[in-house]
């Protein structure tokens, strides 16, 4: 590796906040005082991104977003990958402000939920009925709880491999930021690891008839996840458990009809989100009939209070939901997604041959669903080498937490992504030869879950 002669660094931390970010640091300190970590979600919180940033979103259009001190930035991710179509769509937008100037909530159903939830299923196959809520907690919890009232048991097994879940105890139990939740919550759960049905099967063979439900993401990077889907559901049904699909990413990413589609493999529940809506807060769980209709009013059995929110089926919400679907039927939005993701990996990829760091920095993921780790000198995973990264892209007018994109990421914005990155980049193993500590301004980002501050 060549060594490279550092760069003068002109602008200190505390000038960087005072003077480029000023209206969002002052933004930042205010919110401090009123909203526990400043942010209502923890992924969009401070400790997510460099100190020397504190970034507060004004507006955004297309793949394109604006800080409060009128910054522009490409943005990836998109609201948590939720933003699919790009921000504002348009179209989407028109829906949803027609249906609001019609009213939001009434004290009886509106007529678009039964018009979401037939478009909804003509779209997910083996899936005979929906309910829809707000968030993806709230559906996978609730699939977790028709499992145990469908089985009459008691413990869930989740995917150890698989982030986030739900924001429930049943789940959070099993994080390392687990305060408040008794034991007896989190004896319930148990886990085990993706990609190993063996070890699946040693846990219902060490709790015989005891769980309820298996709970995973269908896949999260580009392997071909037929096989062990196909061998997790032999086992759910040979051991009597339910099979719950979350498909909060996969779902209108992977393919329009789900990644259950892509792999064969329908699932007994599974829940959607993020790209249902195009960024409007709508989720579903989905499935068979005879689970489902254990929430309604057709059943014999016992009946579960499934999901019940004042603000569930808004109609503008639903709106955007109906439009959002009848976009990606027609525009084929997914193949967009893969086509536009496989050109930033190129790009980016052929920066990292350029500059030698293929030790120490590593595109993943399926081209629709892209992240990037970041390792030290040592090849390590390092936070402050991630910092380091955000950092400099955000001087370069990128915003990537990661590099998911939306339909809505042109190839211009690829192409100003991928020149960007190669300045990090540079940055980046310049850090690497002489030490991070001349180039990066403040505390390195942390983990969204741990025990302390």
């Amino acid at each position: 590796m060549t060594t490279l002669a550092a760069p003068a660094r002109s602008v200190a931390p505390s000038a960087t906040k005072t003077a480029r970010y000023a209206r969002s640091f002052a933004h930042q300190q205010r919110a401090h005082r009123v909203i526990p970590g400043g942010a209502h979600t923890y992924a969009k919180g401070d400790d997510q991104m460099p100190e020397a940033a504190p970034l507060v979103i004004a507006r955004g259009q297309g793949c394109r977003v604006w800080d409060l001190d009128g910054h522009a930035y490409i943005e990836y991710g998109m609201g948590l990958r939720a933003v699919t179509l790009g921000h504002a769509e348009p179209r989407v937008t028109a829906v949803a402000v027609q249906a609001m100037q019609g009213g939001t909530n009434f004290t009886r159903p509106a007529a678009i939920e039964l018009e979401a939830a037939e478009r909804f299923l003509g779209l997910i196959e083996g899936a005979d009925m929906v309910k829809f809520c707000k968030d993806g907690s709230n559906a996978t919890t609730a699939a977790v709880k028709l499992a145990r009232a469908a089985t009459g048991r008691a413990k869930v097994a989740v995917c150890a491999h698989h982030p986030f879940l739900s924001q429930d105890d049943w789940f959070i139990g099993t994080t390392p930021t687990d305060a408040g939740i008794p034991d007896a919550i989190k004896d319930l759960t148990v886990r085990f690891p993706y990609g190993d049905a063996v070890a699946l099967e040693v846990l219902f063979a060490l709790h015989p008839g005891e769980i309820a439900a298996v709970v995973l993401e269908p896949v999260r990077g580009a392997e071909d996840a037929g096989p062990y889907l196909r061998d997790v559901q032999r086992r759910c049904r040979e051991h009597g458990a339910v099979l719950v699909f979350d498909e909060m990413i996969t779902g209108f990413r992977w393919d329009l009809r789900g990644a259950q589609h892509l792999y064969g493999v329908t699932p007994d529940l599974s829940t959607f989100g993020k790209a249902l809506a195009n960024g409007f807060s709508v989720s579903a769980l989905a499935g068979r009939r005879d689970l489902m209709e254990r929430g309604g009013l057709r059943t014999e059995q016992e009946r579960v209070f499934l999901l019940s929110a004042t603000h569930g089926a808004e109609t503008h919400a639903l709106a955007a939901a109906v439009e959002t679907m009848r976009i990606y039927e027609t525009e084929d939005v997914v193949e967009t997604l893969h086509r536009q993701g496989a050109r930033l990996r190129e790009g980016v990829e052929q920066q990292i041959d350029a500059l030698g760091l293929h030790e120490q920095f590593v595109v993943v993921g399926r081209d629709c669903n892209l992240v990037f780790a970041t390792r030290d000198a040592e090849g390590q995973a390092s936070q402050a080498f991630r910092t380091l990264f955000l950092q400099e892209l955000l001087l370069h007018g990128i915003l990537a937490p990661s590099f998911v994109v939306s339909a809505a990421h042109d190839n211009e914005a690829i192409d100003q992504t991928v020149e960007a990155v190669g300045k990090a980049l540079v940055v980046y193993r310049r850090a690497l030869e002489s030490g991070i500590e001349r180039f990066l301004h403040g505390r390195p980002v942390k983990p969204v879950f741990r025990k302390h501050c």
